[in-house]
């Protein structure tokens, strides 16, 4: 890396996690800003892991690792969805053996090695005086670890499920509701056909926004979300009686991929493998409840059965370009962040509450999780959202702190 530096200094960015769309319209944003007030940014490849992969040696292959941004490449790619920077669910504090970098595993040989004193090299190494990682608490967490070590830092929340602590807004999460909503809507045309239930896993590991919110709007009949255990067959007498009620002879239920049915004794997972950040990968709770509700129906339906429809949604939410509020929420969390960097500000996370943009102290992420107000927006007799009044509630109703 060279090292020239610019007027203002260099400022890192990087994105951790699943990818969302809204990621390259906040990368845009910063980058932008930063060129017009004579910073540089760089671009750091696969989120954490490329702060662990550069070997500081002059090595061409470190341009794998991390680029030089400039307007025409953040231009080109901030219409579409996904990161061009690409990402990883890399935890630099906890590395598996099988993930050292080759250049790295004569010193770091244990079957989980801290790899923080790279990082904090490599950063110095290319120059980084301010670093700004989007993602959702995981990533955010080793920013905050980072931040702890000395690191200035500028964090911007990114997730579908909009659960990172401390803001009412995630970016990805306008874009999840969308294609939800979409989706639903379309497998309603199989679910009047077949006069079936309809059945559909969505994200949602503790937090039910994206199961709650779409059915507010419509979307569903029902829906049972991570923060309270349901009944299988109160779900499945409130199932029928929709199915009864409708002209078109069907019912429809999103589900959260965390939710859990009374007497389960812990989520569905898809496989028994965990990432960095010690989280196994869901899947199939939507399965086992459609399994459910087709065993159960006959008692709901005098002695007949109804078959069930079960999609899971999963990388359908989170792929493709980002809606409207997923391309201007990341503009403008990037040029807050950026004011926050020209200030001289650092441990902060940019978010909005109750209406507005704000930024609040990284820290807010750490110790508890950010989760659906279950006595305030879930009737759990009904199976349902709960509202009395939306006067003076936030854009998203549910989903402020």
């Amino acid at each position: 890396m060279s090292n020239g530096k610019p007027k203002r200094g260099r400022i890192g960015i990087l994105t951790g996690g699943g990818d969302v769309p809204g990621l390259n319209p906040a990368i845009r944003s910063v980058t932008l800003g930063a060129i017009r007030e004579d910073y540089e940014v760089v671009g750091i490849r696969r989120g954490w892991a490329g702060l662990i992969e550069i070997r500081r040696d002059g090595d061409p292959a470190d341009a794998d690792h991390y680029q030089i941004l400039n307007e025409e490449i953040v231009s080109r790619a901030a219409r579409t969805g996904g990161t061009f920077l690409h990402t990883s669910r890399t935890r630099p504090s906890h590395v598996p053996d099988v993930n050292v970098p080759e250049h790295l595993r004569d010193r770091y040989n244990a079957s989980s090695n801290d790899l923080t004193d790279e990082v904090l090299k490599n950063l110095d190494y290319l120059g980084i005086d301010t670093l700004i990682p989007i993602g959702g608490d995981d990533t955010l967490s080793y920013g905050l670890h980072l931040h702890k070590k000395g690191v200035k830092v500028i964090a911007i929340p990114k997730t579908m499920d909009n659960d990172v602590p401390g803001t009412d807004y995630c970016i990805g999460f306008s874009t999840c509701l969308s294609r939800t909503l979409d989706m639903t809507n379309a497998l309603r045309t199989s679910a009047g056909s077949h006069e079936r239930f309809l059945v559909i896993e969505v994200f949602g590991r503790y937090a039910g926004f994206t199961a709650l919110l779409p059915t507010m709007a419509g979307a569903a009949h029902r829906c049972v979300i991570p923060e309270h255990e349901f009944d299988i067959e109160r779900l499945c007498e409130l199932m029928a009686a929709d199915r009864r009620t409708n002209p078109s002879r069907y019912a429809v239920v999103l589900v959260s991929e965390g939710a859990r049915w009374k007497g389960q004794r812990d989520m569905v997972f898809s496989s028994q493998e965990q990432d960095m950040f010690g989280h196994r990968k869901l899947g199939g709770i939507g399965d086992m409840v459609a399994n459910g509700l087709r065993e159960l129906s006959p008692q709901y339906n005098a002695g007949r059965r109804i078959n069930v429809i079960s999609q899971r949604l999963s990388y359908l939410v989170r792929c493709g370009d980002p809606d409207a509020i997923d391309s201007l929420v990341p503009m403008a969390y990037g040029n807050i962040a950026l004011d926050l960097v020209m200030e001289g500000k650092s441990g902060r996370m940019v978010c909005l509450r109750n209406g507005e943009y704000d930024h609040a102290p990284i820290e807010i992420i750490s110790g508890r999780k950010k989760v659906v107000d279950v006595d305030k927006y879930y009737d759990r007799e009904r199976l349902r959202p709960l509202y009395k009044s939306f006067l003076h509630k936030p854009l998203f109703i549910a989903t402020n702190e």
